[in-house]
């Protein structure tokens, strides 16, 4: 069993008197988060930044107010994951919403198309496909080509993205993108371009650069909404009520694991509200009923770990304009068959990442052998012929959990193509696109593509450049990470006292706030006497647990617990406080996250 530091979460926010009808350990837990009573009140829809603050967004407002009012073609053009998709249900669902009457949408080819806007993609659009305005959703930031290609053929084109951008922005009519500030530069000439520095590139006093890519576009249409009514649009019929798109915003902000500052905790909520009354979409209510989660209970975990991956799967393996159907059906009957088939799909998905991670931890076994733990390379870099590119991010994810260093995975883009597409994800303190720009610009042409963000991103590079790439991302990362960073350690609220182990306790956390990336879910550490055990299901521990001072012992459960069996009769552990359902009966359960010998 691994001794790893607990590290306790110290009071940050404000330690002065909070309602008395608050759980005092949400009082605790919110303050260990840097939150104050001033937090509680700012929750509601109202609260949310201003879409005016956002950079872009006027211009854009304008050339689709245009293409409203002529009834010109809007092709939304998404990605492959379950931000891109919810983006893309929103987009489609809020333009129709708003008076749009031919909109369609395209989702990338992986193998044909490439990743986002690419020339490829646009070279499709033929005939009656052809688009006036071509609009991106969570990409576009980096499309330089395509968007070339697409303003070359008298098609405009608005870019919405959350991603960081490169040196230069593509040459697009408008760029919304909180990621996107002042010192950005775009492609037009000459420089400066006087619409981009005066509109594209004001972003530094929008307060919250983590929207997900579908949080970019629900913006979008909130602006295009006061746009048009201002220009009268809604006279003469009812003013159309956004907020019924708030459960894909919901289901695409957890999915895509941005942070959940404040302003992204009031869309995630407004969303999981509107899910646990009943009022979501077809194919969001489907895929609850096919994941056998109970909607009117629901909580952003839900999201994350049962809805999420069922989208993602069409992507991964398939063709994400499925998980794209589902989200814009509105008939139950086939949203419950699309919802069954990515379920299929998502078991396909489950089998063959667990065959691809069993792969890598035997190739992470014979490093471990081969270096000793000091010299373990920083950042690490797998590849495998048939490793399915769909896959590999879940893979690279579950070895940078395990061995706290930044992992790429490779596999080939394309069955006997001789490029590869790697998938990469990174510990905290550590840039992954900065890393891998920096990789780019020592080595120009080392790799052909990349984008991302600090914890996650993506690359294409030739096979033959892999060898060379991993020595420099490993030289990279050995340069920017400091030692302290590579310590494994688990996070904690601190102790319990006995009287705090309580159903009601339980309860409050779960629905206390949305907890996610970068608002963790609280998380507590106490020491207890092992009474019992057993294994369920081969890989997870069941315990019952003593704790000095109560009677009853405190049922656990730690799921994929191999490396804590047998656990020791005294343990420290690390857990959360759980409801469990059981028979139709709820019960207080300890979910452990971390054992370790006292």
């Amino acid at each position: 069993m691994k001794s790893i530091e607990i590290r306790r979460r110290a009071a940050s926010g404000y330690v002065g008197d909070w309602p008395s009808d608050l759980h005092p350990l949400i009082a605790r837990v919110f303050a260990a988060r840097g939150l104050g009573p001033p937090d509680l009140a700012r929750v509601r829809l109202a609260d949310m930044a201003a879409p005016t603050a956002l950079g872009g967004i006027a211009n854009a407002c304008v050339l689709l107010g245009e293409a409203i009012a002529n009834n010109s073609r809007i092709c939304i053009v998404g990605d492959f994951d379950c931000d891109g998709a919810t983006g893309t249900a929103v987009a489609v669902r809020g333009l129709r919403l708003l008076g749009a009457r031919n909109v369609a949408y395209r989702v990338p080819n992986r193998s044909r198309d490439g990743y986002g806007l690419s020339s490829a993609l646009v070279d499709s659009l033929t005939g009656e496909e052809t688009p006036d305005l071509i609009v991106t959703v969570d990409n576009g930031i980096a499309s330089h080509a395509g968007v070339a290609t697409a303003r070359a053929r008298g098609i405009r084109v608005i870019v919405t993205d959350h991603h960081l951008p490169g040196d230069s922005l593509p040459a697009a009519d408008a760029i919304v993108n909180p990621a996107v500030t002042r010192f950005a530069r775009c492609s037009h000439t000459p420089q400066p371009c006087e619409s981009c520095s005066a509109d594209a590139r004001t972003n530094d006093a929008f307060p919250s650069r983590a929207l997900a890519g579908v949080g970019v576009m629900f913006y979008l249409l909130l602006a295009l909404r006061a746009h048009l009514r201002v220009a009268g649009a809604f006279d003469a019929r009812p003013e159309p009520d956004l907020a019924v798109l708030l459960d894909l915003v919901a289901l695409g902000t957890v999915a895509d694991l941005v942070p959940l500052d404040a302003n992204n905790r009031i869309l995630v909520e407004a969303g999981l509200r509107r899910i646990r009354s009943g009022r979501c979409c077809a194919g969001i209510a489907a895929l609850f009923v096919a994941a056998g989660r109970d909607m009117t209970r629901t909580v952003a975990s839900d999201l994350g770990f049962a809805i999420g991956p069922r989208i993602n799967a069409a992507g991964r393996l398939d063709d994400m304009a499925l998980g794209i159907e589902c989200l814009l059906c509105d008939e139950p009957g086939k949203a419950a068959s699309l919802a069954a088939q990515l379920s299929a799909i998502n078991s396909q998905r489950q089998e063959l990442q667990s065959a691809m991670v069993e792969q890598a931890e035997a190739m992470v076994g014979s490093f471990v052998e081969r270096y000793r733990d000091d010299a373990l390379p920083c950042g690490i870099v797998l590849y495998e012929p048939d490793w399915h590119p769909g896959v590999v991010g879940l893979v690279a994810s579950k070895l940078k959990e395990r061995l706290n260093r930044p992992v790429i995975a490779c596999a080939p883009a394309e069955s006997g193509s001789t490029e590869l597409r790697g998938s990469a994800r990174s510990i905290a303190g550590f840039h992954l696109r900065d890393a891998l720009a920096e990789v780019d610009a020592r080595i120009p042409g080392l790799i052909t593509r990349f984008g991302g963000h600090a914890m996650a991103a993506g690359l294409t590079m030739p096979h033959a450049n892999l060898e060379r790439f991993a020595a420099q991302f490993d030289a990279v990362a050995r340069r920017r990470i400091s030692a302290d960073l590579l310590e494994q350690c688990v996070w904690s609220d601190g102790e319990l006292d006995v009287g705090d182990f309580t159903f009601d306790a339980a309860q409050a956390l779960r629905y206390a706030a949305p907890w996610g990336q970068a608002f963790a879910e609280p998380a507590f550490d106490n020491a207890f006497d092992v009474e019992s055990w057993r294994t369920v299901g081969e890989r997870h521990l069941k315990l019952k647990l003593r704790l000095d001072g109560r009677a009853e012992c405190l049922e656990a459960i730690m799921f994929n617990a191999l490396e804590s069996m047998p656990p020791p009769s005294r343990v420290r552990a690390v857990y959360q406080l759980d409801v469990d359902q059981w028979n139709g009966r709820d019960r207080l359960q300890l979910l452990v996250r971390h054992l370790q010998a006292v």
